[in-house]
C-alpha cells in the first residue's frame, strides 16, 4: 500500500553531477551492480533514450553521424567490476565543465527490455503530486458505486471533468507557472510557447543574473495591416508584377505602427528614475507619467500571431518569459499537487452532480460549498507563507520584532 515504488539508491542515483579536468574519461555513478540494470547503453544503433548527459547545460548526444555517414561515438555507459556504473568518454571532458546525467531505468529489475524506451519510468518521482490518472482511479474508488451518492458514472465522464477542473485550478490555484529563457534577437521578436497561456511576467537579466523586470508597451501595437497601392486601394497583387494573385486581403507580417516604433530610439522615452543621477532633480518629478518611468524595455504580446514583439534597446538581451499553462500539455505535466488533491475530489463531485437532473439540489449546494472551502484551503496550502520569512521582511518594518 506504500506510494513509493523505488529504494532510496535509485532515487539518488538519478541524477549525477561530474566535474571534467581535461584528463578523466570514466565517471563513476554507483558500484552496487542491482542499482542500475539493463540497456544502458546504445539499442539498436539508436540513440537511447534512458540516459540523458548535459555539458554545461547543453545536451551531449551519446554519437552522432559524420559527413561521410561514419558513425562517431562521444560516450557509452557500462558495468564493469571495478569502476561499477560509469559513464566512459571518448574524449576527456575539458577542464571545468559541468557534467550532468539523468538516468531512466526499469522499475522492475527484472524486466527484460527489448528496446530503449520499454518499461522505463523517471528514476526521480515526483512525490509531491499524484498523477491525474491515479486522481480519477482513487475517485472511481471511494466516490462512486452502491450506497454511495454517486452510484454510477463513466469513467469518461469522471476524466472529463477531471481534465477541466485540472485545466482551472491550473490558472489560479496551483503554481503551474513555466518559464523560457531566450536571447532577443535582431528581429526583436520572440515566439509564444506551445502550450501558452497567459503571461506572468517577463524580465532581463543584468551581468550578475539579477533579472530586472520588463513592462507592457501601452502606446504602440502591431495593428492588422493591409496592403495598399499608392491611392490607398487595396491590392491583392504579392509579387507586385501589376497581376492579381489572390482573392484575400494580403497582410504584411510586420505593421507601419510596429515597424517604426520599433525602429526608434526608445531609451529616450523610458527613464529610470530609481538611479542616484536623478538626485539633483528632486521635487522635479511632479506630474510624471510613472507607466513610462523605467529604463528597464517594453513588450507588445500579439497572440493573433503567437509572437512578443520587444522594443529596439532589448536586442542581444537574454529575455525570461514566466507564463500560465493549462497543464493538459503532455501526460507529465497532468499532476495534481498532493496539497489540493481534496480540492480535486470535491471539484469533480460537485461537476458531476450538477449536470444530473435526478439530483436533489441540497446535495449540490452541499458539494458546492465543500469545494469552495476545499480550493480555498488549497490556496493557503500552495502559497507556501513561512513565519520566519514573513518575520524577516516585518524587521524592516517600524514596529521591532523580537527574535
Amino acid at each position: 500500500m506504500g506510494l513509493l515504488s523505488q529504494e532510496e539508491i535509485d532515487y539518488y542515483i538519478g541524477r549525477k553531477e561530474f566535474t571534467g579536468d581535461g584528463t578523466i574519461t570514466i565517471f563513476t555513478v554507483t558500484k552496487i551492480a542491482e542499482a542500475l540494470h539493463d540497456h544502458l547503453d546504445i539499442v539498436g544503433g539508436l540513440p537511447n533514450t534512458r540516459v540523458k548527459l548535459f555539458i554545461d547545460g547543453v545536451l551531449y548526444p551519446q554519437f552522432y553521424a559524420d559527413a561521410t555517414g561514419t558513425v562517431i561515438i562521444n560516450y557509452s555507459f557500462e558495468y564493469s567490476a571495478i569502476n561499477g556504473w560509469a559513464v566512459m568518454f571518448i574524449t576527456p571532458p575539458s577542464d571545468g565543465v559541468k557534467i550532468s546525467l539523468d538516468i531512466k531505468v526499469d522499475l522492475d529489475a527484472n524486466v527484460a527490455a527489448t528496446g530503449p524506451n520499454v518499461g522505463t519510468t523517471n528514476i526521480v518521482e515526483q512525490y509531491h503530486v499524484t498523477p491525474l490518472r491515479d486522481v480519477i482511479n482513487n475517485f472511481m474508488v471511494a466516490y462512486t458505486g452502491e450506497d454511495k451518492i454517486i452510484s454510477k458514472v463513466n469513467r469518461t465522464d469522471v476524466q472529463f471533468h477531471a481534465m477541466r477542473t485540472l485545466q482551472e485550478l491550473s490558472f489560479d490555484t496551483f503554481k503551474s507557472s513555466k518559464a523560457q529563457e531566450i536571447e532577443v534577437p535582431p528581429s526583436l521578436v520572440m515566439q509564444l510557447p506551445q502550450d501558452y497561456v497567459n503571461y506572468v511576467k517577463l524580465t532581463y537579466k543584468d551581468s550578475s543574473g539579477i533579472e530586472h523586470l520588463l513592462y507592457p508597451e501601452m502606446k504602440s501595437s502591431n495593428p492588422n495591416a493591409i496592403k495598399q497601392s499608392a491611392i490607398g486601394e487595396y491590392v491583392f497583387d504579392i509579387n507586385d508584377d501589376g497581376v492579381e494573385d489572390t482573392t484575400m486581403l494580403i497582410h504584411p507580417q510586420y505593421s507601419d505602427t510596429w515597424s517604426s516604433f520599433s525602429a526608434s530610439n526608445n531609451n529616450s522615452q523610458l527613464v529610470d528614475f530609481d538611479d542616484d543621477s536623478f538626485t539633483p532633480f528632486l521635487g522635479q518629478r511632479y506630474g510624471l507619467n510613472t507607466q513610462r518611468a523605467q529604463a528597464n524595455g517594453t513588450f507588445y504580446i500579439d497572440e493573433s500571431t503567437g509572437l512578443i514583439h520587444f522594443s529596439s534597446n532589448m536586442s542581444g538581451t537574454t529575455i525570461t518569459l514566466r507564463y500560465i499553462s493549462d497543464s493538459l500539455g503532455t501526460d507529465e505535466e497532468m499532476v495534481v499537487p498532493k496539497l489540493a488533491e481534496e480540492a480535486m475530489y470535491k471539484s469533480l463531485m460537485y461537476a458531476i452532480l450538477s449536470t444530473r437532473s435526478n439530483v436533489q439540489e441540497y446535495i449540490v449546494q452541499r458539494y458546492k460549498k465543500e469545494r469552495f472551502a476545499a480550493v480555498r484551503t488549497a490556496k493557503l496550502r500552495l502559497s507556501n507563507i513561512k513565519l520566519e520569512e514573513l518575520t524577516q521582511i516585518l524587521r524592516g518594518k517600524s514596529k521591532f520584532i523580537k527574535h
